[in-house]
């Protein structure tokens, strides 16, 4: 009879997390499981078939963590912009992880952030539609405006591009909300896009 594997499924899982935590995804190998585990290869492939199985469970268990961060973020009482300074900080908490999840092509050669932004708009949308007093068209308008703010701020940080502290980036997300939402306010067609770009500029320059 062969021998029982003495660890679960889920603490190969935690160990390959702690294997790219430490190293990146690029580092993932059962060799380097195995290690973290102090035995051989053979009960990390007793628990996984392949590499690519153990891979997707990573990035599923990655993506449960990010869940909590975002969820965080949604309690706050201003759920939009919670999420937002979540986001940020699980890229500044767990960089190897963020880039598992947001910069790494899955199996299916899909990275993750379109997903995750339709995932969390779902979310808020309610909530800019009722402190801002927005239509669904606006709503979504503004969220896609702040989520690609977000994401370059988060992904800089992970890339090392990032310098602004906690103070500084809340004050970049609230400038850039305040001048969204005028501009959504103010400006009709703006959230489509049919307005008129000259007329609005030298009237802007010429105050």
């Amino acid at each position: 009879m062969a021998p029982r594997n003495k660890f679960t499924r889920d603490e190969m899982v935690a160990a390959a997390v702690r294997v790219v935590r430490a190293k990146g995804a690029g580092a993932l190998t059962a060799r380097a499981v195995a290690d973290e585990l102090g035995v051989s290869t053979q009960p990390v492939f007793t628990c996984f078939t392949t590499m690519d199985e153990a891979k997707r469970e990573v990035r599923a268990a990655a993506e449960k963590i990010y869940d909590g961060y975002a969820e965080e973020g949604l309690r706050a009482e201003i759920p939009f912009y919670g999420f937002g300074t979540q986001f940020i900080r699980f890229a500044r908490d767990e960089p190897e992880l963020y880039r598992l999840i947001f910069l790494t092509p899955a199996a299916d050669g899909n990275i993750g952030v379109t997903e995750a932004m339709e995932h969390s708009k779902g979310i808020v949308t309610e909530s800019l539609k009722r402190i801002y007093n927005m239509n669904d068209s606006d709503a979504c308008r503004y969220f896609r405006d702040m989520w690609l703010v977000v994401y370059s701020l988060a992904t800089l940080t992970v890339t090392g591009g990032c310098r602004y502290s906690d103070a500084e980036i809340g004050a970049i997300l609230t400038g850039f909300s305040l001048s969204v939402c005028k501009a959504i306010k103010e400006i009709p067609g703006f959230t489509d896009g049919s307005f008129d770009r000259d007329a609005q500029f030298r009237e802007l320059i010429g105050k």
